[in-house]
């Protein structure tokens, strides 16, 4: 990827503002899909909740998680260019085994379930617009996914996911179908609202935080380097070849900074959208982003109401194989199995196992007598209780020189990390007490 790029950025100043563009989109790749991957269906009624119920008064979130997705996702990324492999290997070699068999387990249980919720968006949105058997739609969906990931060389995939992050637009078109307040935006969405908070507003607060921050993205973006790095038979792990590091540490800090920008403009789009429609008119309950379109259609229209719900099957066909590749990669780098997709299905048979069976498994959770709203809040906790360990591990990996050489991250990177671990572990203590304290009473 690095040699097309130095091509592209070599070739005659005649080309014009299009080759500019193509260089720049070339530079583009985990940090993008990783970013867009993160407004997946269940995130969007993550923020649809949030926009309905509480107006604009959720909208500092977005801005407040931006510095800290950054950073952690920055950290990732760089762990796995530095040392050339992704963060359950590097997390084994280090660390007790203990600790990643229980982490790996609870994220793949996490994923399943999330791919199960998301699986469902996707057919109830199709059933929305076109008609139709919302679980067949669902289940077609799972089938393509899983598809593509066994039998389309990593190359060729990874275009078609950094093209799929463009559905993601639909929700900031959206935005100019509505008239927007802009000086209400400013006063009520981008400050801190008076206390007390009452419990609904911490917990749907925490929703936002454990959905911009996830444990999937981690391991995705890290393995991903892993893959660009294999993809260029020049490359190798910066630790060993330091000549490239500028360079690449160059591209991962701008892939990252504009893949978690976008991932939060769009966030920020959709629950900016759901507070001018939705809170207004006093729907202020939403437990699926089919839902929240749905919605959508007798206020702001029925082609605010198409956007929003190609925008589901967009996003979802993008996080599918995001949430399904990350347990694969955490599962592969535990037990030490091959584990890349350009590699040939029957060279990494148990790597491309763990897709089918993640895939599946949450296509199958669709038909299962269970609650996907309660299910999708167990996968938030499970996310959430996960996230501060495997952020530290990463913050005291990227920390050591026998395992990052010179290029441990700086002390300013550190400290956004941990600020992001204890702001997650002030998160997870708050969803568990709001949900005590119910309990007590």
């Amino acid at each position: 990827m690095k040699q097309a790029v130095a091509e592209a950025e070599e070739s005659p100043p005649a080309t014009g503002a299009g080759a500019g563009t193509a260089v720049w989109w070339r530079k583009l790749g985990p940090g993008l899909i990783t970013g867009a991957a993160d407004d997946d269906p269940s995130g969007i009624a993550t923020y649809s909740q949030a926009g309905a119920q509480f107006g604009f008064g959720m909208l500092w979130t977005l801005v407040f998680t931006y510095p800290l997705m950054v950073g952690i996702q920055m950290i990732s990324a760089r762990i796995g260019r530095v040392t050339g492999h992704g963060l359950a290997t590097n997390i084994r070699r280090h660390y007790p085994a203990s600790l990643l068999y229980s982490v790996v387990g609870m994220l793949l249980l996490a994923n399943v379930i999330n791919i199960a919720a998301d699986l469902a968006a996707m057919g109830e949105a199709l059933t929305l617009i076109v008609g139709g058997p919302p679980h067949l739609y669902a289940a077609l969906f799972a089938l393509i996914s899983a598809m593509l990931q066994v039998f389309v060389p990593y190359a060729k995939y990874v275009r078609v996911l950094k093209w799929l992050t463009m559905g993601l637009l639909a929700y900031v078109a959206t935005l100019f179908i509505v008239r927007i307040p802009w000086l209400d935006v400013w006063r009520l969405g981008l400050s801190l609202p008076p206390l007390p908070w009452s419990a609904a507003f911490v917990t749907t607060m925490v929703a936002v935080f454990g959905t911009t921050i996830s444990p999937y993205l981690f391991f995705w973006q890290a393995s991903q380097e892993v893959e660009e790095m294999r993809t260029n038979p020049l490359a190798g792990p910066l630790n060993t070849s330091t000549a490239e590091a500028r360079s690449a540490l160059a591209r991962i800090k701008l892939d990252t900074y504009v893949g978690m920008g976008f991932s939060n403009l769009v966030a920020f789009c959709i629950m900016m959208t759901t507070a001018l429609t939705l809170h207004v008119h006093g729907i202020t309950d939403i437990s699926s982003s089919a839902q929240a379109a749905l919605a959508l259609r007798p206020i702001a229209g029925e082609f605010a109401f198409l956007l929003f719900g190609m925008g589901i099957i967009g996003t979802g066909l993008l996080a599918i194989p995001v949430l399904a590749g990350s347990a694969a990669y955490a599962m592969a780098g535990t037990f030490k199995w091959p584990n890349s997709l350009e590699t040939p299905p029957l060279s990494a048979r148990y790597f491309y196992l763990v897709i089918l069976i993640a895939t599946l498994g949450g296509m199958a959770l669709i038909f299962a007598p269970v609650d996907p709203v309660k299910a999708l809040f167990w996968s938030a906790v499970v996310n959430g209780v996960i996230s501060v360990p495997i952020m530290g591990v990463m913050l005291l990996l990227g920390a050591r020189r026998d395992v990052m050489g010179e290029l441990a991250i700086s002390l300013r990177l550190k400290a956004v990390g941990w600020v992001c671990t204890v702001v997650m572990a002030l998160a997870v203590a708050a969803m568990v007490l709001t949900q005590l304290v119910p309990l007590a009473k």
